[in-house]
């Protein structure tokens, strides 16, 4: 079984292609159901956030794996797959394994060691988990990926580098607003991960009054009364917009939320001197409406343009510091990877081995009926002990030289040697189960 990564993200796609890539939650189910039903694909994990789409698969094979994963997100974003291959990218195996860990760490994210994508991580896994989408070998693939992306922010100051896309918005935001936004009145469009995260930074950053609207009523006013904010009805979007300054949009609608004429509504019953309205649009697909960015005292801020203005971002000591622990685990689990491998034909070889063993001792029962039981057990201890010594040495040594870079062979190797049928499982399931760990936003 192979590991392979099939994705787009801000770096390859514009925000309308991954807006037609993008999986809402009510379809996540169904949609890892199709890629499971595909016959080169055995286990999947869907990580669909505003930046990025990708698919962690074990294929059977590689070009008929990524062939059926194509054919699915074809099928998600309603064009030919030929559309998409200008803004798919494509990792197999050891560089599969880095690409998930990079991912985890906040290597690959807009804002480098930004940690949502940590807990978006935790979310598509667990999602694989209950619909039982993830083998062990995802299984374990996700649990070290989560493990490296909180090793990246405990052992070192990437948060610094990297804030939270929210907060690295709001940065832009403030440009617009007289570089100060303490005192501004904002206000929060939805009451999910990304917009907790947004009444948090504001919060904390000094803006307010704040409020909250979603079309959950109620999850906006828990939302509201944890930070002191009021809650207002979604259908008095028009009416609240006139009275803030700055807006952070991130629901998960499939249509915009913010659309021109509401918008314009709103921009009409503003003062002229409060200066702009800024909208800051993290959504995917977007919240913000076609058009809007064009009205007179309006300024968007969405993920093309944060990409444009983010991309020159200094690197920090930390990032590089990252990098070692990346390399260093995608390393170890590579050499486990490689153990794990060989474990099956190991298996397989001792298996040959008894099946001879069995058989001879049979012919010998035919061949010598007066032998007594006790010399019978003897003669099948004695030829016991020699194949066991035998073996002993040479599959030790597999299993060392399996554990580096290119050990495959020697597995490979071991059964044309000895005409080994093993079978086309993943390597994990010679491993335990080990318990999803729990995670953190």
């Amino acid at each position: 079984m192979k590991l392979i990564v099939v994705g787009a993200s801000y770096r390859t796609a514009p925000v309308a292609t991954l807006e037609r890539l993008a999986v809402p939650p009510a379809e996540l189910g169904a949609t890892l159901d199709r890629l499971l039903a595909q016959p080169y694909v055995s286990e999947v994990v869907l990580v669909s956030t505003c930046n990025r789409v990708e698919v962690y698969a074990a294929v059977s094979g590689f070009h008929g794996g990524l062939g059926d994963i194509c054919a699915v997100l074809a099928e998600q974003a309603g064009c030919p797959p030929t559309a998409l291959a200008n803004n798919l990218y494509v990792h197999f195996d050891s560089a599969a394994v880095e690409h998930v860990f990079r991912v985890a760490a906040g290597l690959d994210s807009m804002v480098i060691g930004e940690a949502q994508i940590l807990g978006q991580l935790r979310d598509a896994y667990h999602w694989a988990g209950e619909t039982d989408a993830a083998g062990r070998l995802l299984h374990e693939l996700m649990q070290q990926a989560l493990r490296v992306g909180k090793r990246a922010h405990s052992e070192t100051g990437i948060d610094r580098a990297g804030q939270s896309v929210v907060t690295a918005a709001l940065g832009l935001a403030a440009g617009h607003l007289g570089n100060d936004l303490v005192g501004r009145p904002a206000l929060v469009v939805g009451a999910g991960a990304m917009g907790s995260l947004g009444v948090a930074t504001l919060s904390r950053l000094g803006a307010g009054p704040l409020t909250v609207t979603n079309r959950s009523t109620d999850r906006a006013v828990r939302l509201a009364e944890s930070y002191g904010a009021a809650a207002r009805e979604l259908t008095e979007l028009a009416d609240t917009l006139s009275t803030v300054d700055i807006v952070v949009a991130a629901t998960a609608s499939t249509e915009p939320v913010l659309t021109r004429p509401v918008v314009a509504e709103a921009v009409a019953a503003r003062e002229p001197e409060r200066g702009p309205l800024v909208l800051l649009d993290l959504a995917v697909p977007r919240d913000v409406g076609p058009g809007v960015a064009e009205l007179p005292g309006v300024e968007v801020i969405d993920i093309d343009r944060m990409a444009a203005l983010l991309a020159d971002g200094p690197v920090a000591a930390d990032a590089a510091a990252v990098e070692r622990i990346v390399a260093a685990e995608v390393e170890s689990f590579l050499t486990w990877l490689r153990g794990a491998d060989v474990a099956p034909t190991v298996a397989a070889l001792r298996g040959r081995a008894d099946d001879v063993v069995t058989a001879e001792l049979r012919r010998l029962a035919q061949r010598r009926p007066d032998l007594t039981d006790d010399q019978r057990a003897e003669v099948a201890r004695t030829v016991h002990r020699v194949v066991q010594r035998l073996l002993h040495q040479p599959t030790v040594r597999v299993r060392q030289l399996a554990a580096e870079p290119g050990g495959d062979q020697y597995a490979a190797l071991l059964r044309e040697l000895f005409d080994l049928q093993v079978p086309q499982t993943s390597p994990v399931d010679t491993v335990p189960d080990i318990t999803p760990p729990g995670g953190e936003q």
